[in-house]
């Protein structure tokens, strides 16, 4: 099973709103290492992580539509 890496303590953390009253968001950082990092602000200790590759695979699909059938839910 592969390791998950170690987020690195200098990460940019952007968040995933311009909604300044929302109660709860998506952080995204992205690493120098290849790396995505994902958090939510209510959790930043649990920090899910992936590639800049599947990231960008991901980001193609929110922009297609693929995933429009999730919004609402």
């Amino acid at each position: 099973m592969p390791t998950t890496p170690t987020p690195p303590a200098n990460l940019d953390w952007q968040k995933a709103t311009d909604d300044e009253s929302a109660p709860e968001y998506i952080e995204v950082a992205f690493g120098d290492d290849d790396h995505v990092y994902l958090r939510t602000n209510t959790e930043p200790d649990n920090i899910v992580t992936t590639t800049r590759t599947k990231w960008d695979a991901f980001v193609l699909g929110v922009k297609a539509g693929e995933f429009d059938h999730f919004v609402g839910l």
